[in-house]
């Protein structure tokens, strides 16, 4: 369930569930620790012999002799502990794979030997990641809190003009995105308390027959600026521009990175989009902006990302200006392709409180009609997404964890 070397996905996506890499450090920690040294996680690279060449999730290369008599355990995606852990020989393991090692350091910090290894299998990571992204597809919502009342565990969310319930439970898994990081890995466990009117959250639950409440069983928050505009300046070789955001007019200098989910609304989805915040839904063959997608019209009867019901002949059903619910399907753009004067729409973090530089987390371009139009402000896009081809979620072709 990762997808760029060393970037595991939250979906999502994760982005929804515990990634396996806290699944294996917690499951690592329900057996007794096998030395002092730290253990460690990554990706295997290759294998020779006894030895195993990783990569870990800080991007060190590392050699690991696998000492005689080691415990080596495979286990499940999902798994929380070592109680259904299969043991299984250094034959077993292979490139791809993920896993933790547990034992002693080396001469120096490249090396390491191991007496305990613990892995997740690379195809039963894609096939769960499948799983989860095809749940959060079907189930996920996501927008901005607009309240939150503890008392009763419940937040209200705008989704573009829309707003939902979500309930919560003392079931409800929380994770908070790191405000100075771009990583969807880097999210931390997290509770109710640290959700906050203007964060942004996804959302996975079952949500109510007229889509207008959701009971939760993960919420992924996290506080980001959301920034609007024209590109003033453009640098593409050190990965820069400049642009005078529309809401608080600062020019601000945006740093887009590989980890950046950068995209591009084709032109006739703008347009739906901006008919819709005119209030011209109705004028436009139903303002669903998704309908604009080949994929859309021909299942017209299929209700698109958990958006609400499709009605009968004559109905129409509103996409809620949800424009992060459509992300993932959007084609991918490099900073290369823009050009000053093109409009963007950014999702931003900050490594200060009231800096004027920040980093993309993720940035929409083709929106020059949208952010003309007067209901501009009720739409927003996500940080993150939870499935499909997303810096967290999928990178870039799927077959990361093959390298």
């Amino acid at each position: 369930m990762f997808t760029k070397p060393g970037i595991f996905c939250a979906s999502v996506l994760g982005a929804s569930l515990l990634l396996p890499a806290a699944r294996m450090a917690t499951a690592a920690a329900q057996a007794p620790a096998a030395a002092a040294a730290a253990p460690k996680i990554g990706t295997v690279k290759s294998i020779s012999g006894s030895t195993i060449t990783f990569a870990t999730d800080a991007g060190q290369q590392v050699a690991v002799t696998v000492a005689a008599g080691a415990r080596i355990l495979q286990l499940a995606p999902g798994s929380k502990d070592l109680k259904s852990a299969e043991t299984i020989t250094l034959g077993g393991i292979a490139p791809g794979d993920r896993i933790l090692i547990s034992g002693k350091a080396g001469d120096d910090a490249a090396s390491f030997t191991a007496s305990r290894v613990i892995l997740m299998k690379a195809q039963d990571i894609a096939q769960q990641r499948a799983k989860e992204e095809a749940d959060w597809q079907k189930r996920g919502t996501g927008g901005l809190v607009g309240a939150v009342d503890e008392a009763t565990g419940t937040l209200t969310v705008a989704i573009g003009t829309k707003k939902i319930e979500v309930h919560t439970t003392p079931a409800t898994t929380f994770r908070r995105y790191s405000g100075a990081s771009v990583k969807f890995e880097d999210a931390k466990p997290s509770t109710l308390a640290e959700v906050h009117p203007g964060d942004q959250v996804r959302v996975l639950g079952t949500k109510s027959e007229d889509g207008l409440s959701i009971q939760a069983e993960t919420i992924v928050s996290g506080s980001f600026l959301h920034l609007a505009g024209t590109i003033a300046t453009l640098d593409a070789a050190n990965g820069t521009f400049t642009l005078k955001d529309l809401a608080t007019k600062r020019m601000m200098t945006v740093k887009v990175t590989t980890d950046s989910d950068v995209r591009k609304l084709p032109p006739q989805v703008a347009a739906r989009f901006a008919a819709q915040a005119r209030g011209g839904a109705g004028a436009h063959g139903g303002g669903n902006a998704e309908s604009a997608r080949p994929e859309a019209q021909s299942n017209a009867a299929t209700p698109a990302n958990g958006a609400g019901p499709r009605g009968g002949a004559g109905q129409t059903r509103s996409a809620g200006m949800d424009l992060s619910q459509m992300l993932n399907k959007l084609p991918t753009e490099t900073l290369a392709e823009l050009k000053t004067g093109d409009a963007v729409m950014i999702v931003a973090s900050q490594l200060a409180p009231g800096s004027s530089e920040v980093t993309a987390v993720t940035l929409l371009s083709g929106v020059e009609p949208i952010l003309a139009a007067p209901g501009a402000s009720s739409m927003s896009i996500s940080p993150w997404n939870v499935g499909g081809d997303t810096p967290d979620a999928g990178g870039g072709n799927g077959n990361d964890q093959q390298q």
